[in-house]
């Protein structure tokens, strides 16, 4: 979507779908492939070692239990699951290019770097 059909842009509720669709679409990108974003672990998840995390990797890039109740925008940019006994979250921000900032469309890569964080559910 260029500058102008942004600025044009009715937001009905078709508008609305499309927009999610396309923060999913990109969400599942970093999440799933390691595209177009980074990827942050935290310590917890570090010292479980490299099996470990490799684990938890897989998991997160696996992970399908998208509900009404746990991604209410259908964005998919929030998870909780458990990996080997330890409970594990994850969740997606959108931050301008600089990383300084939220993002001002998280919808347009363009103006969006995505960060994936990966912790320990006791470190949140």
């Amino acid at each position: 979507m260029s500058g102008s059909e942004r600025n044009t842009c009715v937001h009905t509720k078709c508008d609305i779908e499309a927009r999610r669709r396309r923060i999913r679409e990109l969400n599942d990108g970093l999440r799933r492939y390691a595209r177009a974003g980074i990827i942050c672990i935290t310590a917890g998840v570090q010292a479980l070692g490299e099996a470990g995390v490799e684990a938890v990797l897989t998991a997160v890039r696996d992970f399908d239990d998208f509900t009404a109740d746990n991604d209410p925008y259908n964005e998919h940019d929030l998870g909780a699951l458990t990996v080997d006994g330890d409970r594990m979250l994850w969740k997606i921000d959108y931050y301008d290019r600089d990383r300084r900032y939220g993002s001002p469309d998280p919808a347009d890569p363009g103006v969006t770097t995505r960060v994936l964080t990966i912790m320990l559910a006791s470190e949140y």
